[in-house]
């Protein structure tokens, strides 16, 4: 029971995680290194148009999402730095 409660949660945290949101916004101009922190805390100060600037909607509860986004924004700050520097890469899996 307590395993299927966390990882319910855990589902509805990603889903609306600011990081989760601005990795496929694909809007020229957005930030992109700690894209989902900045969000957040445009969010917090009453940012009034997340879309315009972020391409993403913020979460409904920016405070909330506000220390997993900082984690999983660090964790994909390599990526997010070669993506800012203009380099690209082709990740594939499989054999």
């Amino acid at each position: 029971m307590k395993r299927a409660l966390a990882a319910l949660l855990a589902v509805s945290v990603l889903s609306g995680c600011a990081t989760v949101r601005t990795l496929d916004a694909n809007k020229p101009g957005a930030p992109v290194v700690y894209a989902g922190t900045r969000l957040d805390l445009y969010a917090m100060n009453g940012g009034c148009c997340p879309m315009d600037r972020f391409g993403a909607e913020a979460p409904a509860y920016p405070g909330l999402d506000l220390p997993g986004s900082a984690l999983l924004d660090t964790v994909l700050l390599p990526l997010s730095l070669l993506t800012a520097a203009g380099i690209g890469f082709q990740a594939t899996g499989g054999l």
